[in-house]
């Protein structure tokens, strides 16, 4: 995990990164409009609004659920596991809302195509999450963390 703020800022920056790529390809793959004007066009702002919902809304939201959950705390990949479930749950939910409303389809957000897109995007985001994502970012981190420092 980060040990201070530019191992956090780039661990965060590398995973939101990777989930807006990854959910944006899939999602456009999909719905038949996977191209690259539409994946590049679409990433900034993507990217950016997945940042600020993850530095300052879930994030803080899923980390404080998980150190009050019963979760064996002093085994770290439980921790990992837990903060990472619930941040998917998190993201996919204000994510699927933000997709909508991208989309022109802000009047749909409370029936159930909303419900259909959330749950059509949770069981691509949390496998990719665990199994791909995070553990890559958490490599590249461990090899930040062990980089020689220069004088």
């Amino acid at each position: 995990m980060p040990r201070n703020k530019k191992e956090g800022m780039i661990f965060t920056v590398l995973m939101c990164g990777l989930m807006v790529l990854g959910m944006s390809l899939y999602n456009l793959a999909i719905h038949d409009a996977l191209t690259a004007s539409a994946l590049f066009g679409g990433f900034p702002l993507g990217f950016i609004v997945a940042f600020i919902l993850d530095v300052f809304v879930v994030g803080v939201v899923a980390k404080k659920i998980a150190f009050r959950l019963p979760v064996p705390k002093h085994k770290p990949i439980y921790m990992i596991l837990t903060i990472s479930s619930l941040m998917v749950l998190g993201m996919v939910s204000f994510m699927s809302a933000y997709g909508l409303i991208v989309e022109g389809q802000a009047g749909i957000l409370f029936s159930s195509a909303y419900f259909k897109a959330w749950l059509t995007n949770f069981v691509v985001a949390l496998p990719y999450q665990l199994l791909i994502v995070g553990p890559f970012s958490r490599s590249i981190l461990k090899k930040v963390q062990n980089a020689p420092v220069e004088a």
